[in-house]
């Protein structure tokens, strides 16, 4: 990536914390202290032009600071050849805008932020009401599971409705997984659509640590990088990591490799948690715990450009960031797929029946609203603000393929370059001709590589499923044992007096017995 490419994105992470501390502020003072009833009507008075229109209320919870909240500078400004792009206002009240003027409907988006899944889901455990919601792919399932999602409309589906942006702009790759996956006969598509996706992967700092090093799960516990390892503090990310390194055998060699059933039998071996796994994976994370430099859920970036740490468990869009970050300081990272599985993660919209309750105004406001952040040039605001990777390749509309070209291609006067294939991802014929971006030789494999892995590295990526009551039991009860209390701490001593122990209990109880 350029300089001046950098140096806008660095500028735009800057002012992120204090656009999101000025929307907040402007919420809690403007926000309506009642709803509006969501509906629309007509004015029946004779000879008058007007309309009496009341406003349809929108409530939408989404992930913290994973929306263009505008504010941008003009230095900002994405200058992409098909036309300019900035986030001026924020993709809020650029909706309620365009909802009126598109439909003659006014909306009034009430937005709030969530900071994990749980916390959204505790939220609506508790009676808080939304109509739409922006969770991750297995919590999206949890509530197809509970019944608690209303499922998107024929007319969201129509392709002739030029409106229509996601259902006419989604990558055909993004598309067939989520026509593909089910819970409980129901498929994800009838009742989510995709925001944005990635993969986890590895950030390394290669003055350090080699890429076939990086290149696996099983350098989270290596003590060559003692307290040099970060590793994410949540139990789902941490146990896929672990299977991975625990399982690299079985995955890596050519008999599972070769199996014509490969895709599905690496999704089973990578959400298995029976009794011997889930022993394995404990034991394995309780090393990493003893091998790591911290759990983090955040910190781990700031970590690796601090020097902190020079191997970090991350998702690929946090990925970027990271790298993006240690570029402005001189400072190189680059990012790596371990060769044993990648888990492949989305967040998705979806309506809640609580909210949308049978309303069909509200309900066409929530995918209208859906369909806005598919447009185009408001899913390059958002992944330009957000670092993530949009779920919509753009269809017919080529701008977000320029767009990863004006962030990733090389300059004309750069003379050693690589060809990268995105097609995959851009076409559904997946001919890659019109979608190879042309990038710097040393680049290649890394924010381009995390915004759009290549191929070959999806290949290897299966998802985490939604775990049933048991199943989640089972797999909490391990991460508090990894968290809480590490076996592996107890020193010799401690083992050899409870020994001692048990052997004077057993002296005593087979006396007893004897005498009796």
């Amino acid at each position: 990536m350029t300089g001046r490419r950098i140096a806008k994105r660095m500028e735009k992470m800057k002012r992120r914390l204090c656009s999101g501390l000025l929307l907040c502020i402007c919420v809690c003072l403007f926000m309506p202290m009642k709803s509006v009833l969501a509906s629309s009507k007509e004015a029946g008075e004779e000879g008058s032009g007007e309309r009496d229109v009341q406003t349809v209320t929108l409530r939408v919870s989404n992930w913290e600071e994973y929306i263009d909240l505008g504010g941008w500078d003009e230095e900002e400004t994405i200058d992409l050849d098909s036309g300019d792009i900035i986030g001026e206002n924020s993709m809020i009240e650029d909706f309620e805008e365009w909802y009126y003027k598109t439909y003659g409907i006014k909306v009034k988006v009430e937005y709030s932020t969530f900071g994990t899944n749980e916390d959204l889901y505790n939220m609506l455990t508790l009676g808080d009401t939304y109509d739409l919601v922006c969770p991750s792919e297995y919590m999206i399932m949890k509530l197809m599971a509970e019944d608690q999602v209303v499922p998107l409309s024929e007319d969201f589906f129509d392709t002739r409705d030029n409106n229509n942006y996601y259902i006419n702009g989604v990558s055909p790759y993004i598309k067939s997984i989520f026509e593909e996956n089910e819970i409980q006969g129901r498929y994800w598509s009838d009742y989510a659509a995709g925001y944005m996706w990635g993969i986890t992967g590895i950030v390394y700092n290669p003055q350090v640590v080699s890429e076939e090093e990086a290149s696996s799960w099983k350098i989270l516990n290596d003590p060559k990088y003692h307290r040099q390892i970060t590793i994410k503090d949540n139990v789902r990310d941490s146990y896929f990591a672990a299977m991975g390194a625990v399982k690299s055998g079985l995955l890596t060699s050519e008999e599972f490799l070769n199996d014509p059933d490969y895709k599905k039998n690496l999704e089973k071996e990578m959400n298995d948690t029976s009794r011997k796994t889930l022993a394995e994976v404990q034991d394995y994370l309780q090393d990493v715990k003893n091998n790591a430099y911290s759990f983090e859920t955040d910190s781990g970036k700031a970590d690796m450009i601090t020097g902190k740490a020079v191997i970090n468990l991350q998702w690929s869009g946090d990925g970027v960031y990271t790298l993006d970050q240690a570029d402005e300081d001189d400072f190189t990272l680059a990012f790596a797929v371990p060769e044993e599985a990648t888990n492949i993660y989305f967040d998705g919209w979806v309506m809640l029946k609580n909210g949308i309750n049978g309303d069909a105004a509200k309900q066409h406001a929530a995918e209208a609203f859906i369909n806005f952040n598919s447009r185009a040039d408001n899913v390059i605001r958002n992944m330009y603000y957000v670092g993530y990777t949009s779920v919509i390749s753009g269809g017919e509309d080529r701008r977000i393929f320029e767009y990863a070209d004006w962030c990733y291609g090389a300059e004309e006067s750069e003379e050693e370059v690589s060809e990268y294939d995105v097609g995959y991802f851009f076409s559904k014929d997946k001919e890659g001709k019109d979608y190879v971006i042309t990038a710097p030789a040393d680049q290649v494999y890394r924010q381009l590589f995390a915004q759009y892995p290549t191929e070959e590295a999806i290949s290897r990526s299966a998802l985490m499923t939604y775990f049933d009551e048991e199943q989640n039991q089972a797999i909490n009860q391990m991460w508090i044992n990894i968290r809480c209390y590490n076996i592996h701490d107890v020193p010799v001593w401690a083992w050899a007096a409870a020994g001692a122990v048990v052997f004077v209990l057993a002296a005593f109880t087979i006396r007893a017995l004897k005498k009796r």
